[in-house]
Parts: structure tokens; C-alpha cells; sequence
């Protein structure tokens, strides 16, 4: 996807990646610049009026009640961009903040917010050019918007703070601008206002997690079923009849993967006998798709907030009925900080679960016959000892990033913006448990390929051996021990990438 036209209709989970994390342009479609021409028409009308309107001829939160004069009017717009861009910390990954700046562009080209054409060419420029405002990791709360946040991507309109360039060096936004052909913005009524007042920020955030967490859980069953066969544990329990008795979708979906990824294993088939008794295997493995089930459900929850959360014009006041402006509640991010922080209990479940397994391969007692911790000497060599050590740092991670962040509120604005969402923060949060979550099933792909390597001559099943044999491209088998971090840091790429969910979908096509 080269360029994103952006319209009246809404954009998709797919536009937003492929803008934010590959670098796609962006077009303004024929309709959003006439949307844009009329909207402005009717913001120099009213402000025109001798009767304050907010966010035109007022100022802003708590200072609504003064009344500015057209000559500072400019001033009022500028001043507040500088003010709000009061974020401190690290700066926010490039995806995120491209994100964002589509985001709010989309919602700019809606007709909703007022702003003049020139405004949203610009902002579509810097997102083609590559330039990458700076923004500052800490200062949202979520609540009129991603305020701070949006004021730094503002001020780099404008030519003032920090940006990224397209080679990523960081240099000062007039500078950048101008090399780019581009010239800062002097705003208008109305605009710094509407650059700052969305929830662009969480709504990034939620697409880029949603986007990152699908592939996860459908790596999640990979891991599972390749755990699986190299603990020597049955299959019956994913058989279709079973499943079905709970009519869950995400647990039929998982249970079907399971069944795809395991059929035709020689490690399963082996004990798959009348004198096998391995009908009730440890809750990891037995449950595999339960957990992964309920952890899809959720997502599709989501998924489903982000979808309308897409489709929303948000801006605080919003032009509507023929061109007068209203206050509004629409940037509070509660429903978007409800579903960041609900998906990060199936994250830390998933990276919980996977732990458990993982930790069944180190023990002599629960690993069928496997030498301890997967050692080639033991004794002299720990094998995977510590590696299960750094998941289950991981995972205690990630159910501390499991509690959530919109429970919490902090009044500001002298007592006007009295209840905020901290969505912002579930979003961040979310991430950093995602990346922990990646870690840690790649840590357990790692242990199980070692498992089932020392199956052999047991063949494990198609698709988990494409997996295997992928893996066993970049990291090799079973030996004396080696640096682990290396391999660690190569088995995480590969299910970043997909790597080795590729491999097993090439073998029985794509998972659900």
C-alpha cells in the first residue's frame, strides 16, 4: 500500500499500519478538501460574531469565560499549542506518533472541525515527507483528547519544537519544513484547538496493538502445539465434538489451529494407542484453547471499538447542523482505554500460560523422558535453566501491566476537566506487555524446537516442522551450551515478523 487516500469514509485498521509502521503516503481525496473549504466558511462566520463561541473567540478549559478580540485571535492559537506541548520522557515511537497524525488528519478532512485546507496539506505533507514530530512519552491524560501529545505533532506544524526527518535525524521542525518544500502554519481561529482535541493518541495505540496482538495469539497456538508433541500430550482434548459443547468462536477457532498444526505427527501418533492413558495432561497444554479463545474474543471485542472509534469525528466544540459549533464530550477516551486495558489480561495470560509450559520441558518429572532443563551434559551444561528464568521475569511483568490505568483519575484544569480517562497510559502500557508477551512465546518456540529435535527420529508434525525447520535457519539445534541472549533476541524476530508463523501456514494455509 503505497498512498492512503484520505475521504469521508473511514479509515481501516490496515490504512492506519501501513501509514504509521511502513511508511505509506497519503492523499486528500477530492471530497475531504471540498468538506474542509465548507467547514472553514463556517468558522470565519462565526467568527464574525459579536457573541463568544468557544474554541473561536474564547479561550480554553477553565478560561472559556474571557472573551478574545480578533487581533489576538491568531496570538490565542499559537499560545495554545506552546502551552499544551508540556510532555516530559522518552519520545514516543515513530509508529505511534505517524499514527496519530493520521488520525487526526482524518478526523480534520470530516467536515467537523473547521480547520482551513492549508492545515491538513500540511500535516499530510509532513506524513509524506517522513518528518516525525517529537513527542515526549508522559503528559496525556487521556481526557479532551491526547492533549499533550497532539500539541507536540501541533508545534511542529507550526515550524517550532523537534521532528524526526525521513533518515531519522532529529532536527528543528521550521528546518525540516523547509527542506521538505514545505512552509510552517501561522493558525487560525479555532485550528490549534482542533489539532489538540481527539483521542488520535489512544486510538493509534489500540490499532497498532490490535494489529500486533492478532499475529501473537495465532503464534500463541503455534507455540501451544509444538509444546504439545514435544511433551508427548494428546491431542483428544482439541477434537471438534469437545469444543463445541462451549460455543465460545475464539475457542473453536484456536481448538481448529491445534488440530491443523498437530495432524499428521509422528511424536503424537506415537502414543496415540488403546493403552495410552494420557487423557488428562496439565492445564497448559489441556486448555491451550480456552485461553487462546477467550484472548481472541477479547480482541474481537476491541477490535470492534477501534473500528467505531475509526469511523468518529472528534473535536471539542464540533461543528454540526449547518455550520454552528457545540460542546461536547466525545474526546473523553474512556472507550478506548476500557478496551486497551481489557486486552492486556489476555496478554498476560497468554505469556502466563506459555511460562507453564515451557517450564514442563526443564523437569524430569513432568517432561516424559527428556534429559533435565533440555541439557546436553547436565551438570556441566543448564540448557534452557535461565531462559525460563527470563520468561518468568516477563510474565511477572506483564501481569503488572494487567492492572488497569482507567480506573484511575486525576482532576485538572482548576476542577473543569474533573474526570479524565488516562487512556494514554493503557495504551503505552499495553504495548510494553505485547513486546513481553513476543518474548516470551519466543523463548518457548526456542524450548520446544529443542524438545522435539530430541524426539528424534520421532518427526514432528508438517506444519510444526516448517516451523522448526525456519527456525533452525537462524538458530541451531540442540549442544553444548552456547550464549543464549543472541538466539533469544534472533527467535523473537522471527515471531515479530511472523517468520514462523509464515512457515507453518505455508504447509496447511492460513490460521485463523
Amino acid at each position: 500500500m503505497d498512498t492512503v487516500e484520505i475521504g469521508p469514509e473511514p479509515l481501516t485498521p490496515d490504512q492506519v499500519v501501513a501509514v504509521a509502521r511502513e511508511g505509506a503516503g497519503v492523499r486528500l481525496g477530492t471530497e475531504a478538501l471540498a468538506a474542509l473549504t465548507t467547514a472553514r466558511g463556517h468558522v470565519e462566520a462565526l467568527a464574525a460574531r459579536d457573541r463568544p463561541v468557544y474554541g473561536v473567540s474564547t479561550g480554553f478549559g477553565a478560561l472559556a469565560t474571557r472573551h478574545i478580540p480578533p487581533r489576538d485571535r491568531t496570538r490565542l492559537q499559537a499560545a495554545l499549542v506552546r502551552s499544551h506541548a508540556a510532555g516530559t520522557g522518552e519520545e514516543v515511537d515513530r509508529e505511534v506518533v505517524r499514527a496519530m497524525m493520521l488520525l487526526r488528519l482524518r478526523t480534520l478532512v470530516s467536515g467537523h472541525t473547521g480547520v482551513r485546507p492549508v492545515v491538513a496539506e500540511t500535516l499530510a505533507a509532513m506524513l509524506d515527507a517522513g518528518l516525525t514530530p517529537i513527542v515526549p512519552a508522559h503528559g496525556s491524560l487521556g481526557c479532551s483528547g491526547d492533549l499533550a501529545p497532539l500539541a507536540a505533532v501541533a508545534l511542529a506544524l507550526i515550524g517550532e519544537g523537534e521532528v524526526r526527518d525521513g533518515d531519522g535525524e532529529r532536527r528543528p521542525a521550521g528546518d525540516a519544513l523547509t527542506a521538505a518544500g514545505t512552509a510552517p502554519v501561522e493558525l487560525a481561529a479555532k485550528e490549534g484547538l482542533a489539532l489538540i482535541n481527539g483521542t488520535d493518541g489512544m486510538l493509534g495505540h489500540l490499532v497498532l496493538a490490535c494489529h500486533d496482538l492478532r499475529r501473537a495469539i495465532r503464534t500463541a497456538d503455534l507455540a501451544a502445539a509444538m509444546s504439545v508433541e514435544a511433551l508427548l500430550a494428546t491431542d483428544r482434548v482439541y477434537a471438534p465434538d469437545l469444543l463445541a459443547l462451549r460455543p465460545h468462536p475464539g475457542q473453536a477457532a484456536s481448538g481448529a489451529n491445534m488440530r491443523r498444526l498437530l495432524a499428521d505427527s509422528a511424536v503424537v501418533a506415537s502414543h496415540r494407542t488403546p493403552d495410552c492413558t494420557r487423557v488428562q495432561d496439565a492445564y497448559s497444554l489441556r486448555c491451550a484453547p480456552q485461553v487462546a479463545g477467550a484472548a481472541r474474543d477479547t480482541l474481537t471485542h476491541s477490535e470492534l471499538v477501534a473500528a467505531r472509534e475509526l469511523a468518529s469525528a472528534i473535536d471539542n466544540p464540533v461543528l454540526v447542523r449547518d455550520g454552528e459549533v457545540e460542546s461536547n464530550g466525545n474526546f473523553h477516551g474512556a472507550p478506548v482505554a476500557y478496551a486497551l486495558d481489557f486486552l492486556a489480561i489476555p496478554v498476560a495470560d497468554l505469556a502466563s500460560i506459555s511460562e507453564r509450559r515451557t517450564d514442563r520441558f526443564l523437569d524430569t518429572d513432568r517432561n516424559q523422558g527428556l534429559p533435565p532443563f533440555l541439557a546436553h551434559d547436565p551438570g556441566v551444561d543448564s540448557g534452557h535453566m535461565i531462559a525460563q528464568y527470563t520468561q518468568a521475569a516477563l510474565v511477572s511483568e506483564c501481569k503488572r501491566l494487567a492492572a488497569p490505568a482507567s480506573v484511575d483519575s486525576i482532576p485538572s484544569s482548576a476542577m473543569q476537566e474533573d474526570h479524565v480517562s488516562m487512556g494514554w497510559a493503557a495504551g503505552r502500557k499495553l504495548r510494553t506487555a505485547i513486546d513481553g508477551l513476543e518474548r516470551v512465546l519466543a523463548i518457548e518456540v526456542l524450548t520446544a524446537a529443542r524438545g522435539l529435535d530430541l524426539r528424534a527420529p520421532l518427526q514432528p508434525a508438517p506444519a510444526t516442522a516448517a516451523a522448526l525447520a525456519r527456525l533452525r535457519e537462524r538458530v541451531p539445534g540442540p549442544g553444548p551450551d552456547r550464549h543464549l541472549a543472541p538466539e533469544i533476541e534472533t527467535t523473537v524476530d522471527l515471531v515479530r515478523r511472523g517468520t514462523l508463523l509464515a512457515a507453518a501456514e505455508e504447509v496447511i494455509g492460513p490460521l485463523d
